[in-house]
C-alpha cells in the first residue's frame, strides 16, 4: 500500500461520511480526494476511473456552491439546500442512461491503448465494469448535488462493484474503502430520509 493510496482512502472516507451527514464541508474534502485518486488510477491502468476524477473535481466545486446557495423555496433552516426525492421520469432516464453509457464507454475504454498507445501503454482493465462505475458515479454525483435521496441507492451499486473490482486489481486498501463506503451509504440513505421527514415539523 502506497502513501497515495492511504491518504486517498482517508480523504474519501471523510468526504463520504460528511456527505452522509449532509455536511457542506464534504465538498472541499472531496476535492483533495479527487486529486489523489486521479494519479492512483493512472498508475493501475483504470483509465475510466482516472478520467472520472476530472468530472468529480468540477462537480465538487458545483456541489459546494449549490448546497450553499439554494433558491428560497429549496432552503432548510440552515439556509442550505433541502433533500428531496426524484420524480419517476428522472428514475426512468437514469436507468436508460446507465445502460447506454456503460455500453458506449466500455467499448471506448477497451480501445484507448490502441488509439493512444503513448499515453495508455496497457489495455484498460475490466473496461465495462470500470465504465459502469464511472457512469453510475456521474449520475449519483449529479443527484447528490441536487440532494436527491435516491443518489444513495446509485452509490450502493457503485460501491459494491468497486469493492470487487479493486480487490481483483490488487489495490486492496481501496477495495476495503469501498466496502466501508457501502455501510456509510446505507447510513446516508437513512439519514437523508430522516431529514426529509423532519421538514414537516419545521416552521415555514
Amino acid at each position: 500500500m502506497s502513501y497515495l493510496e492511504f491518504f486517498g482512502v482517508l480523504t474519501g472516507l471523510a468526504a463520504t461520511w460528511l456527505s452522509a451527514r449532509a455536511h457542506i464541508i464534504s465538498w472541499p474534502v472531496g476535492i483533495i480526494n479527487v486529486l489523489l485518486s486521479f494519479w492512483l488510477y493512472y498508475q493501475v491502468h483504470l483509465y475510466p476511473d482516472m478520467l472520472l476524477q476530472i468530472f468529480f473535481f468540477i462537480t465538487n466545486i458545483l456541489g459546494w456552491w449549490r448546497w450553499a446557495h439554494p433558491r428560497a423555496f429549496e432552503a432548510d433552516i440552515k439556509k442550505q439546500l433541502k433533500v428531496s426525492f426524484m420524480k419517476p421520469a428522472q428514475l426512468t432516464r437514469t436507468i436508460l442512461m446507465a445502460g447506454a453509457g456503460t455500453f458506449l464507454l466500455g467499448n471506448f475504454a477497451g480501445r484507448l491503448h490502441e488509439w493512444f498507445p503513448k499515453i495508455f501503454s496497457a489495455p484498460s482493465s475490466f473496461p465495462f465494469a470500470d465504465s459502469f462505475i464511472m457512469i453510475m458515479s456521474i449520475l449519483a454525483t449529479f443527484y447528490m448535488i441536487q440532494k436527491k435521496i435516491e443518489c444513495w441507492i446509485i452509490w450502493m451499486l457503485v460501491d459494491i462493484t468497486a469493492t470487487v473490482l479493486y480487490y481483483v486489481k490488487g489495490i486492496r486498501f481501496y477495495s476495503l474503502e469501498y466496502l466501508v463506503f457501502t455501510g456509510i451509504v446505507l447510513f446516508g440513505f437513512l439519514h437523508w430520509i430522516k431529514e426529509y421527514r423532519s421538514y414537516s415539523s419545521q416552521p415555514t
